[in-house]
């Protein structure tokens, strides 16, 4: 079974716990419930990562585009893009900001302990992946424990989402306005 697969089913991007906590996330960090179709793509962003091999190599990074196309068949383009843009690398490739979306999904590390974490993206093998680009990009040291990495990179990902949720963007109703 690939890793995106199994990230689903029981690893980190799991389709019932991940979605839960981007939802308590989107509450805390934008103070409103999501309305019901970006409750919707909070659920299915992620389903791109079916069938991938490896999370973040060419083809991992191309996951926002099937949840991008399912909200943009059903509730229309600003909708396709709150999906596709959930993705900082999407976003950056196309030049856009990236959508609500991504901040929420950043700082739902908040709600998800270590103790739940490590050992869903170790059984996933997310984990052995995640580590080693975080040690090739010279953030944090191979020789950590995954503890230790574990809290650096979420402490990372709250702050991000704490200073870039005002650039985001919401693609609602067609219209690109700050929030």
């Amino acid at each position: 079974m690939k890793t995106g697969t199994k990230s689903l089913l029981f690893g980190v991007h799991q389709f019932i716990f991940h979605p839960l906590v981007v939802f308590i996330a989107w509450i805390v960090l934008y103070r409103k419930l999501p309305a019901w179709k970006e409750l919707i793509c909070i659920i299915i962003h992620d389903w791109g990562y079916w069938g991938k091999a490896n999370m973040d190599d060419e083809d991992g990074e191309k996951h926002p585009e099937t949840a991008a196309k399912i909200a943009g068949k059903l509730f229309g383009p600003s909708y396709h893009d709150l999906c596709l843009y959930h993705s900082r690398h999407y976003a950056r490739t196309a030049g856009k900001e990236p959508s609500l979306l991504c901040w929420a999904d950043k700082q739902s590390i908040l709600y998800d302990p270590w103790w739940l974490y490590l050992p869903r993206a170790w059984l996933s093998g997310e984990l052995t992946e995640y580590r080693r680009i975080a040690a090739n990009c010279g953030f944090v040291s191979i020789l950590t424990s995954h503890r230790e990495w574990y809290f650096i990179c979420r402490e990372k990902f709250i702050q991000l989402a704490k200073e870039k949720k005002g650039n985001a963007v919401s693609y609602a109703n067609n219209k690109r306005k700050e929030i």
